[in-house]
């Protein structure tokens, strides 16, 4: 590819917009709360640690219900580890 006429265009980089990874952040915190990882009085063992499998496919499930919005599983994937570190 000639270097010369390649312009990075920062809009056809990004798939989603702030609302959908919103709905995303939004689920894994559902997720969290569900799962007491938000409660201020536990403390969790090595069995207890978060399970980003079991995350990501939590939230795939939900946004697969949601009949809004339209998320590539892949994506998903890399959305929820993007919000874990």
């Amino acid at each position: 590819m000639d270097d010369q006429n390649y312009k990075f265009d920062e809009d056809d980089a990004v798939k989603y917009d702030d609302d959908e990874i919103l709905c995303v952040i939004d689920i894994i915190w559902d997720y969290y709360e569900k799962n007491g990882f938000l409660s201020l009085n536990v403390e969790l063992t090595d069995e207890e640690v978060l399970d980003v499998d079991d995350l990501t496919k939590y939230v795939k499930k939900e946004i697969k219900n949601d009949d809004e919005l339209m998320m590539d599983p892949k994506d998903i994937e890399k959305i929820v580890k993007a919000e874990l570190n």
